[in-house]
């Protein structure tokens, strides 16, 4: 069995869809679960929708027409006349969405964010599975949130393997008998109480990650508009190129410091079972793009390079300026679990501790007003983060000429170095 993963942007119009068809059609043999992310740029639009619900912005009704009818185009774009069945099916998701917004939104943004935002996997999958048996190729829809569950960690939500696994591996061998190949979402779970959940931004890798784990897949794609797995993203770095293969250690160490082109979550479970995964271009899907497995060493071994922006550093002490203790750091560490704070890079002193992180602004405000009770609190903010794996000393002195430096690490493998523009 093999599990795909197609993201936003190879479904993201009409032309995009019919491409999916045709790269599905070379493995029309194969046993296929094929986990699709919601179209072109329909997260980001449902996001806004989130928020103007939560301000009870008058644009609010506006703000959701422009998902209606960018979908709309889409299935006029693949020939669906008025009448077919599955613009039913996209009609009854946005009455999905109208009863979520017709409530007070009483339950926190977490909540709201899950219920709306979720919709964008169910419109894509829903038009992907219904072109598919238009195009001749016989599938499966299958809604995720009835086999993934998860806790109720809005926007992060964690999944209850053991649950999850019986039901996938319940679920997909039944469906499977009817056609070799099902259509579901990524980035979506369910409660034990059936309330909608997230994985995390961008994780629909993640989810194919989980499919995979319980079904013990042969292969994981994940199809990308990229040649594979670059040592830099190029809107960044000129000189980025090809990585032909990864270890899951480096895999794993790029995600975790940022690399956007995997899910961090994504690897550990691939590793766990010893399933390979494999990035290749729906623009090219002749190629072989970049392999991820039980390697020794990725190669070509050159520096990587991970560019967060949007960071913010925090400089923490006490009030009375005491040592930062190990009390100290347990009731900060404890207020970033609380507020669901990713730290990015942390460094302390005798009298401070520097943590650098994304600046949410749907986190960090709570964050500075809860660290802001106990300690004293300083930040920086409009920063970037430099991560290099494998790097070079000539490698840090290029990136941060010209540049304010304002922490630094370095370790045998990984340099991070947080900057300031010098304008």
């Amino acid at each position: 069995m093999l599990v795909f993963k197609f993201g936003g942007a190879s479904v993201k119009d009409a032309d995009a869809v019919r491409n999916v068809a045709a790269i599905l059609a070379e493995y029309k043999r194969e046993q296929l679960v094929v986990v699709v992310s919601a179209m072109g740029k329909t997260t980001n639009a449902l996001e806004a929708v989130v928020d103007a619900y939560m301000n009870r912005s008058s644009d609010l009704a506006d703000k959701l027409q422009v998902v209606r009818e960018f979908h709309e185009q889409i299935l006029d774009g693949l020939g669906f006349e008025a009448n077919h069945p599955v613009r039913t099916e996209i009609n009854n998701v946005f009455v999905e969405i109208d009863w979520v917004l017709e409530e007070e939104p009483s339950r926190g943004y977490g909540y709201s964010y899950d219920q709306i935002v979720a919709q964008g996997e169910l419109l894509s999958t829903r038009i992907v599975s219904a072109y598919l048996e238009k195009a001749g190729y016989a599938n499966t829809w299958l809604d995720a949130r009835d086999v993934i569950q998860t806790d109720n960690n809005y926007r992060e939500a964690k999944v209850n393997w053991d649950t999850t696994t019986k039901l996938v591996r319940w679920r997909i061998p039944e469906l499977m008998k009817k056609h070799n190949i099902i259509i579901t979402q990524g980035f979506i779970g369910a409660t034990s109480e059936n309330f909608t959940t997230t994985l995390g931004r961008e994780g629909s890798d993640y989810s194919a990650a989980i499919f995979s784990f319980c079904l013990d897949a042969q292969e994981m794609t994940v199809w990308k508009d990229v040649p594979g797995v670059l040592s830099a993203d190029p809107k960044f770095y000129d000189d980025a190129v090809k990585l032909e293969q990864i270890s899951y250690h480096d895999a794993i160490e790029l995600t975790y410091y940022g690399a956007t082109v995997i899910h961090p979550k994504t690897i550990k479970p691939l590793e766990n079972k010893g399933i390979p995964m494999r990035v290749r271009s729906f623009k090219a899907p002749q190629e072989k793009g970049t392999s991820i497995g039980n390697y020794q060493a990725t190669k070509p071994l050159v520096p990587c390079f991970i560019f967060k922006t949007d960071q913010i550093l925090l400089s923490i002490s006490a009030k009375d300026f005491s040592f930062i203790a190990e009390d100290n750091l347990s009731r900060i560490f404890s207020l970033f679990a609380e507020h669901r704070a990713k730290v990015n890079l942390m460094q302390n002193s005798a009298i401070s501790f520097s943590i650098c992180l994304d600046n949410d602004p749907h986190k960090v405000p709570t964050l500075l007003e809860a660290l802001g009770r106990d300690f004293r609190v300083l930040y920086n903010d409009q920063l970037k983060l430099v991560t290099v794996r494998h790097y070079y000393p000539s490698t840090i002195e290029q990136l941060t000429k010209g540049k304010t430096i304002l922490l630094e690490q370095r370790s045998r493998q990984t340099a991070q170095v947080v900057i300031r523009e010098t304008y």
